[in-house]
């Protein structure tokens, strides 16, 4: 199978910071691109991995487990160590599980740059995954959920709901352990937001045990807002963050 240039990993050499780009549940790179190029031009060393399951077609998705996607962020993670003196993670969503789920692992991580982190569905029946699972192999799918015109993430056209039974066991996984995570956190949410509810950022707010938490409200995007009207905003919030926390 030909995988688009767009959906494929990017990787950019820069300075001694390092930024780990994580995208969210049936997405691909195409929605960190403009993000991470952007980080990448202010002098920073990026990376962004193509989860597995992800890019291809939605049916691997349905056979890929949550510890697939973590230990390929984890080991995205480790080479950028092996490069850079100092090391960020950034995640979309279902990225920003898998972003808090490393700051949980490794005390180094410098700190995290999440937008709409999830940690829980907007959509009640989701919860039910595990059972439907058994009936139903796909559902409609959530991607693209965009105000701005004309965007397109690069995610499937259906929502594998094996892939969702699995998301719910890494969300279990990343609440379970919120207390870890004491670095610096960016956070960026979407005051209207269709796939994740508000809830997740109060839980990673309350739970988490950093003194550095900066909050960036998006008045004008939904949920891929790294692709829609306030992505600017979280480029220029990303780059004052970096350039106060990291060691430069």
């Amino acid at each position: 199978m030909t995988i688009p240039e767009d959906l494929r990993p990017f990787d950019v050499e820069g300075g001694r910071v390092g930024v780990l780009f994580c995208h969210g549940f049936t997405g691909s790179p195409r929605s960190m691109r403009p993000w991470a190029q952007a980080v990448a031009d202010a002098g920073y060393t990026v990376s962004v991995p193509r989860l597995p399951g992800h890019g291809t077609v939605w049916q691997e998705l349905n056979v890929t487990s949550w510890r697939d996607w973590y230990d390929h962020a984890d080991a995205a993670y480790r080479a950028l160590q092996e490069r850079c003196e100092q090391v960020f993670v950034a995640g979309l969503s279902m990225g920003g599980s898998l972003a808090l789920r490393l700051a949980e692992q490794h005390t180094d991580v410098a700190g995290l740059l999440l937008v709409n982190p999830a940690l829980g569905a907007v959509d009640p029946l989701a919860r039910f995954a595990g059972v439907f699972k058994y009936l139903v192999p796909s559902t409609p799918a959530i991607a693209n959920d965009i105000a701005k015109p004309d965007q397109d993430e690069g995610a499937y056209a259906h929502t594998p709901v094996a892939g969702v039974h699995e998301l719910h066991k890494l969300w279990a996984d990343v609440k379970s352990c919120l207390d870890l995570v004491t670095c610096p956190v960016l956070l960026c949410r979407s005051d209207i937001d269709h796939v994740v509810p508000t809830s997740s950022s109060d839980t990673i707010k309350r739970l988490i045990s950093s003194d550095d938490i900066t909050e960036v409200r998006l008045a004008d995007s939904y949920h891929v807002a790294t692709l829609d009207h306030d992505a600017p905003m979280i480029v220029s919030s990303s780059i004052d963050f970096l350039a106060r926390v990291g060691d430069h």
